[in-house]
């Protein structure tokens, strides 16, 4: 039976300490909550929402201040602006409308934004989205190789988690993982990112 000792994830509160907060992993719909507590701005990847709402449990940087260097950075408007191939690649970049019919123009109705192009994307500021479409044709080049398996992005804990237990249970469901998921993520997670283990299974009523 499962280990009735674990805590499980406590309920958003503005008043947690940053060693709280730490310990768990906290999905988007949650960290966005946060956000609307501590008045943070609440644009970014889960990773840049996790980092902002740390420092500030932490006292190390006021949510007045975040907002301000937020707007210095970066208000290229992504939704409505004119996109061409000059157009540089911006912190603030979203795979909107807009974005994606850029990249449709540019690369025709085969263009799909899956999760590794959109973290290439990411981590490649400054770069120009011409750039960004000889990228998206390189990575669907690496699906010739037989041995290929798409990148999943660091962000995506749960696609990770789910495929790491596919990779060890081959002939489990699907709706295990998601099971063993759902209840894995309520428990304590170092740096926030929830890893499968093989105890997990003691989640599954059936493999007890």
């Amino acid at each position: 039976m499962p280990d009735s000792s674990f805590q499980t994830r406590p309920p958003v509160d503005r008043r947690m300490s940053r060693a709280e907060f730490e310990r768990w992993y906290w999905p988007v719909s949650e960290l966005l909550k946060f956000c609307e507590q501590l008045h943070l701005p609440k644009s970014g990847r889960k990773k840049d929402l996790r980092e902002r709402i740390s420092k500030c449990l932490a006292g190390i940087q006021p949510p007045q201040t975040i907002l301000a260097e937020r707007k210095i950075r970066d208000d290229f408007d992504w939704k409505s602006a004119k996109l061409s191939r000059e157009t540089a690649i911006t912190e603030s970049i979203t795979f909107g409308p807009n974005v994606r019919r850029f990249f449709k123009s540019q690369i025709g109705s085969k263009f799909v934004c899956h999760s590794d192009f959109m973290e290439w994307v990411k981590t490649n500021i400054g770069l120009t989205l011409s750039d960004a479409v000889e990228a998206w044709h390189m990575l669907e080049a690496r699906k010739s190789d037989p041995e290929f398996r798409r990148e999943i992005a660091e962000c995506n804990n749960y696609l990770q988690y789910l495929r790491d237990f596919r990779d060890s249970n081959p002939t489990r469901s699907i709706g295990d993982a998601k099971e063993c998921w759902d209840q894995k993520k309520l428990r304590p997670a170092e740096d926030g990112r929830v890893i499968y283990q093989v105890d997990d299974l003691q989640f599954i009523p059936e493999a007890q």
